[in-house]
Formats: C-alpha cells, structure tokens, sequence
C-alpha cells in the first residue's frame, strides 16, 4: 500500500512538471516569435512585415504560435491564423471571464511599450477554451503580439 502512493505520488510529479516544463518552452518560444517579429518589422517596414504575419504557413505561424498586431484602440490590423479578424475593432471583446484583455494590451503597450497580458481564450486548433498569456510590445505606433496557451 505504501509502495503504491509513493510511487502515485512519484507519477503525479513527473507529470506536473512535465506540464510545467511544456507551458515555460512555449512561453520562451512565443517570447523568440515576438523577438523575431519585432526585428522583421524595424527591418523591412509595415507593409512587408503585415503580409508576412498574415500568411498561415510562413514564418511568423508556429504550431499554436502566431503573430497578431493591434492599432493603440484595439484594432487587428494582422493575423496569423484567422485573417477574418483584420480589420476589426477588438476594444470591447471580453475573455470567457468578461476580462477586457485586448483593452489591457493597448493600455500596457501605452505606459510602459511592453508586457505580458493574462485571459482565456479559445484555442484555434482544439477550439476549446484555455488559459492564454500573451507578450506584447509597442513597435513604430503598433502593438505586436504572441499568445500561447498554458
């Protein structure tokens, strides 16, 4: 009996922090995306860098990585995996908790240019709803943005 919980116990930490492990590489890897984003934008302007955040099986689409760019009112001006999002106002969108996450975004992309933004939203590929953070930063007067789910 005793043998039987240490080794359940002994399961059940292999598997939380394998759990663990999984949500902080895709943190780091949505954080790399950003980076790389970021550096695509400065590098080859607006227009160049919008259409390559747009387009599902290029660079800018990881999996369940991709990049997303706001206006400073929450507009989406690009998309990487749903591109019927451009183009719309996102300001009052609300998390599954009625969190103004989007609102957040542009507030912390206004006073401080960067951040990390907490909610819950659904996942495009299980299109389940999960905990979600996303890292943004203020580039040239947008805010740049990959979430990834926890």
């Amino acid at each position: 009996m005793k043998r039987t919980l240490v080794a359940g116990m002994v399961f059940l930490f292999v598997v939380v922090g394998l759990v663990y492990a999984q949500e902080r590489i895709a943190s780091v890897e949505a954080k790399a995306l950003l980076n790389k984003a970021v550096a695509f934008y400065k590098a080859n302007g607006q227009e160049k860098a919008f259409a390559a955040f747009n387009d599902r099986k290029g660079q800018f689409v990881d999996q369940e990585l991709y990049i997303f760019v706001l206006d400073m009112n929450g507009k989406i001006l690009a998309h990487g995996v749903k591109p019927g999002l451009i183009g719309k106002d996102m300001n009052e969108i609300r998390d599954v908790y009625e969190k103004n996450f989007i609102k957040e975004m542009v507030d912390k992309a206004k006073t401080k240019g960067a951040g990390v933004v907490h909610y819950n939203w659904e996942n495009p590929r299980t299109l389940s709803v999960v905990h979600e953070s996303s890292y943004i930063e203020t580039v040239n007067g947008v805010v740049l943005g990959c979430g990834y789910y926890e």
